[in-house]
């Protein structure tokens, strides 16, 4: 079903990829302006969220690319305010940024434990303060937080900062989710599963002595027997930003191929 994002404005923080091929934000993105959004495409790397522009608009969409870091409220705001200069509305907030360091609470340090919490969590406050009083203005807004299975249940990687902070993500969804949801405004999770994408590859590769390694590992560790893909989020978020999600709410979402429905 085609433009079920018509005439709504999507702000997508972490929308470029940190390498070739499709992260998860960045086929958000794009899923977005397909579906008839105009996109702002926001990430660390200028050159990463030009890509995703380039590509929106090469397809015949609208979206403008800028530099945010999600640690700075001023960097955030920035954002927002460019995203109302041009189109006076915002209508969807996807919340794409984290990061992943290897280790327990022993060999993880203090600054990647205080750097996690900061990135993964911390940009979910600040995004949302700025945002969220346009979508109450508006009385209406749909907000889409990326968590993680490992939130919720251990699937064999020891990154206690990582599954912390993304826990931290689920509650900070839900607490949002009932608070406005009076006001219009619904927020809900996603948690991927084993994914196949460029932040895994990268972040994961110390573990494995090759990347074929890791693959294998992880496709194994699937129900289905393979990982699924940036689009499988990218669906999965236009779906909860469209109306035909209208009243869904403080959900967390695995989108995973059924992993956490294993016991082991």
């Amino acid at each position: 079903m085609p433009d079920r994002l018509k005439n709504k404005v999507a702000v997508v923080f972490g929308a470029g990829s940190i390498g070739e091929g499709w992260g998860n934000g960045k086929a958000t993105a794009v899923a977005y302006a397909r579906e008839g959004a105009r996109v702002i495409a926001a990430d660390l790397s200028l050159a990463a969220a030009r890509e995703t522009a380039t590509i929106i608009t090469d397809e015949g969409g609208q979206c403008e690319a800028v530099e945010a870091d999600v640690t700075q409220s001023d960097s955030i705001l920035q954002t927002v305010n460019r995203c109302m200069a041009l189109h006076d509305q915002i209508d969807i907030l996807h919340n794409n940024v984290g990061v992943t360091f290897l280790g327990g609470p022993v060999e993880l340090s203090e600054e990647r434990w205080a750097q996690t919490m900061q990135i993964n969590l911390g940009s979910l406050f600040l995004t949302t303060k700025h945002i969220l009083p346009i979508m109450e203005a508006q009385g209406s807004g749909a907000i889409i937080n990326v968590s993680s299975i490992a939130s919720i249940r251990w699937i064999g990687t020891a990154y206690i900062g990582y599954a912390a902070s993304k826990a931290a993500v689920n509650q900070f969804t839900q607490a949002i989710a009932l608070q406005y949801a009076p006001q219009g405004i619904r927020a809900n999770a996603i948690l991927p599963g084993m994914m196949d994408t460029p932040t895994v590859r990268v972040s994961l590769q110390a573990e494995f002595a090759d990347e074929a390694e890791l693959i294998a590992k992880r496709n194994a560790a699937c129900p289905t027997g393979k990982m699924g893909d940036a689009w499988d989020i990218a669906w999965a978020s236009v779906f909860l930003a469209s109306d035909e999600a209208k009243y869904i709410t403080g959900v967390l979402l695995p989108v995973d191929g059924g992993m956490t429905c294993k016991s082991a």
